[in-house]
């Protein structure tokens, strides 16, 4: 039966006689009965149970040593010397000595860590011109004013890269020893390589450089305020790991979420003796060069040596989420299950 034509009224307006349109298609309405759900309560504590021994099992495969090197051993004179800013300039170097117990096998990653330093600020995040770490020579000369108050020089020459989060580069550098019987070797790292290929060929580039070296290209602007070298001398041992495309610079620039974080420093070089394996037990000491200073927001620094999985490095959120979740659902799975006993089993002692 459709609509009825040319009378006004209700009866004008009712919707066609079509199974989609009166709702008459076939449709499944699960019943949800205590021999359907409770089972499935009890699967999913299962399943989320396992899942969490598995991953915590993952998890502790992974070994995981943080150093905090703020004011250790003779690190304690720089630190205090990083106090006067007017000392900003002048070098220090310290060393810090720690065991390894227990071998470190596959592949190891060294971080620098920093806590409470917040790059997730908004105004810092804002403070900075993709345009021009991309390589716009626009931009290059005449930076976003997102960039202030690090837009420009005191003579006037625009700043590249522009903006708070490259002006507060970390800049402390590492070299790590090994001591053996026979005296004392550096451990080998890999310096490059770090960074994602979406950062390092899409995101960062160097402006075309037409025949010009890489210092003519940025003649005219100035290294951030901070800087004890311009952009184009980041890395002096390689001249294709310089500009916006140093691998340090562009994991500085990909800011944390949270004040606690560690950035990729290097990555352990598995090709000579004694660490084909991985890092060997034994004394081990990290020569500091300490520039980066931590006093003014309270913050502390920390170098972390780990291994990887599958799953990342040593986390333990994730293994004790799935716990906690198992066992709130098997907490619930067991109530509903005495409810029904006892009131709802057979229909027995259910008032109508």
């Amino acid at each position: 039966m459709g609509k009825v034509k040319g009378k006004p009224g209700p009866l004008a307006r009712r919707p066609d006689n079509s199974a989609f349109k009166q709702q008459r298609l076939p449709a499944w309405s699960p019943m949800l009965t205590a021999n359907t759900v409770l089972p499935f309560f009890y699967f999913m504590a299962l399943m989320c149970l396992l899942l969490g021994v598995w991953l915590l099992l993952t998890v502790q495969n992974t070994q995981e040593m943080k150093l905090d090197y703020t004011e250790a051993e003779t690190c304690n004179k720089c630190f205090e010397m990083r106090k006067n800013v007017s000392n900003a300039n002048k070098p220090c170097t310290c060393t810090v000595n720690f065991r390894i117990d227990k071998p470190f096998k596959g592949d190891v990653f060294f971080y620098y860590g920093l806590r409470n330093f917040h790059q997730n600020l908004r105004r810092y995040m804002d403070s900075r011109d993709d345009g021009q770490t991309v390589g716009r020579k626009k931009n290059l000369k005449d930076p976003s004013s997102y960039c202030e108050p690090f837009l420009k020089d005191p003579s006037g020459r625009p700043i590249a890269p522009c903006g708070a989060v490259a002006n507060s580069i970390f800049n402390d550098s590492f070299v790590l020893w090994y001591h053996h019987p026979n005296g004392k070797g550096e451990v080998p790292l890999m310096r490059e390589g770090l960074t994602w290929y979406t950062d390092k060929y899409i995101k960062f580039r160097n402006p075309t450089t037409d025949n010009l070296t890489l210092a003519e290209v940025f003649e005219g602007t100035a290294p951030p305020p901070y800087w004890q070298k311009p952009v184009y001398k980041l890395d002096p041992s390689n001249p294709m790991n310089n500009g916006f495309i140093n691998d340090d610079f562009i994991v500085w620039m990909r800011e944390a979420a949270f004040p606690n974080f560690k950035k990729l420093y290097g990555i352990l070089f598995r090709n000579d003796n004694p660490f084909t394996k991985g890092l060997p037990a034994g004394n081990y000491s990290i020569d500091i060069t300490y520039n980066f200073p931590v006093q003014y927001f309270r913050g502390r620094k920390e170098v972390v040596l780990t291994t990887v999985t599958w799953f990342g490095g040593q986390n333990h959120f994730l293994p004790i989420a799935y716990l906690i979740t198992s066992s709130l659902i098997l907490l619930t799975a067991v109530v509903l299950t005495v409810v029904w006993w006892k009131f709802g089993k057979d229909g027995k002692n259910m008032k109508e």
